[in-house]
């Protein structure tokens, strides 16, 4: 197995501790729901820095005037960890296999959001390669949601790279605001929904092979055609996103095993920053999605082509209003049910889990030497 080795593991704490003016954040159904899911993992892979670019003190003072502004984010961890075997191109293998060593990259493996009480709420891992650098992190999805967590790698990554005038650029966090004054901010959760997962529940979670996808620009645009071409709508627009999931939706429950009269989903995050009444601004920090969810039989997949699989999706996703995500907070507080066993009962045979976002800045991060290398 590859080594890799933690030389190193700090607390940074913002660069000013003045709390003035900060505000209490309450957690939202929303937050709530996501008490047991893992924490986020994401990670970039750069070139190898010069030496005389000090990077890791580097990362860490700009991490640390970062979180002046992300404040929710207040004592971040951060591992420095070394791998004298591994290269780039030992994590860029073209066959689509995620390496087991992956796993040792990422700072908060088999972390849930319910740990945030005892683990810090954001994670973070530099590993230095033979010829690279892999930054990494891991965070609390009851604090912020991929949005937010990419607009504050975003400023860090600029201040890192003396892109960002922290004086002159500094501004207060805009922070979600509560949206349902019917609903008490202080939401009690029965103690049996309170419990952590038991050991049955845990060994009853699917498990699956990791595997990296790559479609390239014209396969995706082609995807895109044949489905706006079989929907027979002219007025609506399936998205790229949306034909993709389509495509992968039917490919994945095509070989499943699944019968023709069970129910199959498409569950999609949908960020309803500007869906709600009144719209909250873009750049809020907090967590601000609902995952919709597409439901047809396996039959009715099947037997229909992608432009109807895509349909479906974009259906949902434009259901997505300020009046059912309201909906849905008054019902979660008055019967809640929480799910204990994370994503692994939000992705099981029966469903596949569109996460993320092709909108977020995530290529782009320059933090001195250059963008994401991979």
């Amino acid at each position: 197995m590859a080594d890799v080795t933690v030389i190193s593991s700090s607390i940074v704490q913002p660069r000013s501790t003045n709390q003035s003016g900060r505000t209490k954040i309450h957690l939202t159904p929303f937050d709530l729901n996501l008490l047991y899911v893992d924490y986020p993992q994401r990670g970039l892979l750069f070139r190898k820095p010069e030496p005389e670019t000090r990077f890791i003190s580097r990362l860490k003072t700009s991490l640390s005037t970062a979180l002046e502004i992300y404040f929710p984010f207040a004592g971040a961890k951060f591992v420095y960890a070394e791998s004298k075997s591994l290269s780039v191109s030992d994590i860029l293998q073209p066959h689509g296999s995620v390496p087991d060593f992956m796993s040792h990259f990422f700072p908060s493996i088999d972390v849930k959001s319910i740990h945030g009480l005892s683990e810090p709420l954001l994670a973070l891992q530099v590993t230095e390669l033979k010829d690279g650098v892999f930054i990494s992190f891991g965070y609390n999805h009851m604090v912020a949601d991929g949005a937010s967590i990419w607009n504050f790698f975003n400023t860090w990554s600029k201040i890192c790279s003396n892109e960002y005038d922290h004086q002159k650029n500094l501004k207060p966090l805009v922070l979600r605001g509560w949206f349902l004054d019917k609903i008490d901010y202080r939401i009690h959760i029965p103690a049996s929904e309170a419990d952590a997962p038991t050991s049955d529940e845990i060994s009853q979670m699917p498990t699956s092979k990791e595997r990296v996808f790559h479609f390239t620009k014209k396969n995706i645009s082609e995807l895109k055609t044949k489905a706006n071409g079989e929907t027979g709508s002219s007025d609506l627009i399936i998205s790229s996103l949306q034909a993709l999931s389509a495509h992968l939706w039917r490919s994945i429950i095509r070989h499943s095993g699944m019968k023709r009269e069970e129910e199959t989903h498409c569950k999609v995050a949908v960020d309803l920053r500007q869906r709600l009444n009144p719209p909250l601004d873009k750049e809020c920090f907090g967590n601000v999605n609902n995952l919709g969810v597409a439901t047809v039989t396996v039959g009715e997949l099947l037997d229909h082509e992608i432009g109807w699989a895509a349909l479906q999706i974009s259906k949902m996703v434009r259901s997505q209003t300020d009046e059912k995500y309201k909906t849905f907070a008054e019902n979660w507080v008055n019967n809640v049910k929480i799910s204990k066993t994370g994503d692994g009962s939000r992705m099981v045979c029966d469903s596949v889990v569109v996460s993320s976002s092709p909108w977020f800045d995530v290529y782009g991060n320059d933090f001195g030497w250059g963008t994401d290398c991979s």
